[in-house]
């Protein structure tokens, strides 16, 4: 089936993953292997991340948050502690499929995100990520609007503004559950593991070659 679009997700697909930053924390502080991780996972659609990513609560309550649910699962982890963690570094083999896919089809990215407030020694990469998010033909950020995957509505709202058929669309997420309503639209999915992973699944989806 012919391809028209292909939607990518931001941290972790066109960055390296947090997750390497969050075992290197808790190595760090001896704490449990994979504490943070399980709190963002944890009634992962009402926890204090979720709420954070759609700005229903500001930093100090995020904070809060997330230390008393990590606290629940057997190790206290403040939420202040854990945004710097996300700040990956770009692959640049990503950003130079999506310059080539962008020749052919529609691009797209959803990324659950934070407050643009929220994370002031992280705004000094934005310059450098602004010149990335230019290679989209639409942008769809969590925080703007109160709405984050795997909430159905955020992938239709893509689609739509990229008038689009989901059958026809390709999307790349690095964790399975963002995946899933996706996938359950008609879209063709691939979950990120890595950047050369990432890019031979997509060579096979779209018949491009992205190297």
């Amino acid at each position: 089936m012919a391809i028209e679009a292909v939607i990518f997700d931001f941290g972790g697909v066109l960055t390296s993953s947090p997750f390497e930053a969050f075992a290197r924390h808790e190595q760090e502080r001896g704490l449990p292997v994979d504490i943070i991780r399980r709190t963002n996972a944890a009634n992962h659609l009402e926890n204090a991340w979720a709420k954070f990513e759609r700005a229903e609560v500001d930093i100090e309550t995020f904070d809060r948050l997330f230390a008393e649910e990590s606290r629940a699962l057997g190790a206290e982890v403040r939420g202040r502690d854990v945004l710097p963690l996300l700040q990956g570094d770009l692959r640049p083999e990503m950003v130079e499929a999506l310059k080539r896919i962008k020749a052919r089809f529609k691009t797209g990215c959803i990324t659950n995100n934070l407050p643009a407030n929220a994370i002031g020694s992280m705004t000094g990469r934005s310059l450098y990520v602004a010149e990335v998010m230019v290679l989209f033909d639409h942008v769809i950020e969590s925080a703007k609007i109160g709405l984050r995957k795997p909430d159905p509505r955020i992938y239709q709202l893509m689609v739509e503004t990229l008038k689009v058929d989901p059958k026809h669309c390709v999307y790349l997420d690095d964790l399975g559950v963002n995946l899933k309503p996706a996938r359950e639209m008609g879209m063709t999915t691939i979950k990120v593991a890595s950047g050369a992973q990432a890019i031979a699944e997509l060579e096979a989806a779209t018949g491009l070659k992205l190297t």
